[in-house]
């Protein structure tokens, strides 16, 4: 698993690619850790490479649009492939996640 941020013109630009299982989960947290803190944060989550997603990275993902919703920013999932997106679907997180 490989996930990366960066910031372009005061967004934030996650790349998640590979798969998001438990094993992987608290190395994806550490490198995602800046997304946790980030004032006013516009959050871009770029999942056009990730492959499988795990309770724990839903977790993480829930546990940044928490965070970003609390300092008044917003996260959208780009790029999310059907079967990532019925994970969404069958958990309930497809309502409160933003899709492009």
């Amino acid at each position: 698993m490989n996930a990366s941020v960066e910031e372009i013109a005061g967004k934030y630009i996650a790349t998640l690619d590979g798969e998001l299982d438990t094993a992987a989960a608290s190395e994806v947290e550490e490198i995602l850790k800046p997304l946790y803190s980030a004032p006013n944060p516009d959050i871009v989550i770029d999942c056009s490479r990730l492959q499988y997603i795990a309770s724990s990275g839903l977790r993480i993902l829930l546990s940044i649009l928490k965070s970003a919703k609390a300092n008044g920013g917003k996260v959208v999932l780009r790029n999310v492939n059907e079967d990532i997106k019925s994970v969404f679907k069958m958990t309930g997180f497809v309502n409160i996640f933003d899709f492009e």
